[in-house]
């Protein structure tokens, strides 16, 4: 099997594979009637801790455990959304076939979307994988590689749940099973008929599902996640958190994510408000409802969005998103540099109060949220970043990070679409190695690489159409090579290309002064940054950040009028600078 390898990262062919491999054309005779995937199993997984002899996952003996699965709120016929998916578990009994080893069979799928979703696990050591067909309604058909990790060895950090054990004939193994959600890109417009698998040895086949396109939303708000460490511990607390919006509309919807986790979280009551001041709304706090219920329970490493509700949501400006947690949250997926206080109350469900006096408590992180988004609008910007974009040393609840002012740019002009702006920038973060491994509590909340991270908090965005890339300056402070730091741009832009994204890069920016910006980082930088200018990295378009706020008489660092005083990060006036100087007509595909 092919890996890519940069710096310490080993990144499975998994992510090099998910392109289309062949353009859309008429569909030859006439081929096996397409069944519905669970018709087709042949292969039994799961077995039940007491009788692990009744399953043969991996042709070894080995199989999931069904408590584990059920622990982690992965229980028969249940519908968990992972990267925008609606995926449903199989509606099968410990010992009966629950998955397709793939070899051709063709998989009666319906829908229109942006890419098609597999929920699958490989076996035999290495991951699996081939190339399948997918058959729309009008005749036509593309084709697609496919390939998924080991459910033993594959990485962590981009799985979609782990379990601790592993169920074997002689006992069961204190050892880490994996499930993943990989997504390959479909041809837009097309309603899709059937799904042909790959022939792949070792490729098991789950659940498949079309995943919607989010017509008629636009993305306001996000935040990344770049961690699972401890928090609260938070029982029987309603958390306000504060977030700013950037583009408006009439409705309005949530999104939370128990990304990395390893137990279900619930959520059992929400509301969206106006921020007046601190923790006080505007007005009464409006409920939101999650498919007509209340609140809603979310399975580990899955996620779950609110369902619209009619809410006039003003462009650039604060809402307090608040959600009550009835009970013992110990860790969860957060946020960590929000540059934006947010509060948690007494005991209590407080989501319904518009005063600030049940919130006692500041909270200076964003967990469990990731988007709000708004009805209408052209799309969204997505912007996937390290500690600059995240707005490391920019002024707390001010809003001045460089999305924010990219955002009231577009929000004050005519000239193109008025995009919402998604700040996916993660303080720390790099784009070819993991800081955080995607597993279990860590106080590391610098996330997994942007290479690992793209689908999740780039792909899977609402209406996302353009994408900027800025990232780089960790990578080379910490070691990795130029050619290592450019090897994973060209993958990063082939990737959104492959999903009809317009892609840019933000060339890095200097640095000296800071303790690890050596002569020899900042040599190469300057090999990136000339890459990237050249093309050679295989965008469509460069943001020239670095020739934006370098000192002209000393090109390796920041001009003073521009630095925070770290030499690494900008303060207000350069991230103002920064966005100030993006040509808004390039960010249009």
């Amino acid at each position: 099997m092919r890996r890519c390898v940069w710096g310490s990262t080993v990144v499975l062919a998994l992510f090099a594979t998910l392109v289309p491999t062949g353009s859309a054309h008429a569909a030859p005779g006439a081929r096996a009637e397409p069944l519905p995937l669970e018709r087709l199993f042949d292969n039994t997984a799961v077995s039940h801790d007491a009788r692990p002899g009744e399953a043969d996952f991996d042709g070894s003996g080995g199989s999931l455990s069904a408590q584990d699965l059920s622990a982690a709120g992965w229980t028969p016929g249940r519908t968990l959304t992972v990267q925008g998916a609606r995926l449903t578990w199989p509606k099968r009994q410990p010992g009966r076939p629950d998955n397709v080893l793939a070899d051709g069979q063709n998989v009666r799928v319906r829908g229109r979307g942006d890419a098609l979703a597999f929920l699958v696990a490989g076996t035999g050591g290495l991951g699996a994988g081939g190339t399948g067909t997918v058959s729309y309604a009008d005749g036509t058909r593309t084709s697609y590689s496919l390939t998924a990790p080991d459910w033993r060895t594959g990485p962590l950090a981009t799985k979609a749940v782990a379990l601790p054990h592993i169920n074997t004939p002689s006992g069961q193994l204190a050892e880490r099973a994996r499930l993943y959600v990989v997504t390959v890109p479909l041809a837009p417009g097309r309603a899709v008929a059937s799904v042909r698998l790959p022939r792949a040895a070792g490729l098991h086949v789950f659940a498949v599902a079309v995943r919607a396109a989010a017509r008629g939303w636009t993305g306001s708000w996000s935040a990344a996640t770049g961690g699972y460490p401890a928090v609260g511990p938070w029982s029987d607390r309603t958390l306000r958190l504060v977030v700013h919006t950037s583009a408006g509309g009439p409705r309005v919807r949530l999104r939370f994510d128990n990304t990395f986790a390893a137990a279900p979280v619930r959520i059992g009551s929400a509301t969206v408000a106006v921020q007046e001041a601190g923790a006080a709304a505007r007005e009464k706090p409006v409920a939101v409802s999650f498919r007509g219920a209340k609140g809603v329970e979310i399975p580990a490493g899955a996620q779950a969005y609110s369902d619209p509700l009619g809410f006039e949501v003003p462009a650039d400006t604060n809402l307090l998103v608040s959600f009550h947690l009835p009970g013992t949250v110990p860790a969860a997926p957060v946020h960590r540099l929000a540059q934006q206080r947010s509060y948690v109350s007494g005991p209590g469900d407080h989501t319904a109060d518009g005063s600030a006096a049940p919130y006692g408590t500041v909270l200076t992180s964003w967990p469990l949220l990731t988007g709000v988004d708004v009805g209408g609008g052209p799309g969204s910007v997505v912007l996937l970043g390290d500690s600059i974009t995240d707005g490391d040393k920019s002024t707390v609840d001010a809003n001045r990070r460089w999305p924010n002012v990219l955002a009231t740019r577009l929000l004050n002009q005519s000239v193109v679409p008025r995009y919402g702006v998604l700040n996916q920038g993660i303080s720390g973060n790099r784009v070819v190695s993991d800081r955080y491994p995607g597993d279990g509590v860590s106080t590391d909340t610098a996330g997994v690489s942007a290479l690992q991270r793209l689908d999740r908090d780039v792909l899977a965005q609402t209406s996302v159409r353009t994408v900027v890339v800025f990232e780089g300056v960790n990578d080379v402070r910490w070691g990795t090579t130029a050619e290592q730091v450019l090897a994973g741009l060209r993958w990063i832009a082939d990737r959104g290309h492959a999903r009809g994204l317009r892609m840019l890069a933000a060339t890095i920016l200097p640095c000296e002064g800071e303790a690890r910006c050596t002569a020899a980082v900042d040599a190469e930088r300057v090999k990136v940054n000339q890459w990237i200018r050249s093309g050679a990295a295989g965008f469509d378009g460069v943001l020239d950040f670095d020739a934006v706020v370098r000192d002209p008489g000393r090109p390796s660092r920041m001009l003073p009028a521009y630095d925070s005083g770290d030499h690494l990060h900008p303060g207000d006036a350069g991230l103002a600078a920064l966005a100030e100087s993006v040509d808004l007509r390039g960010l249009v595909r």
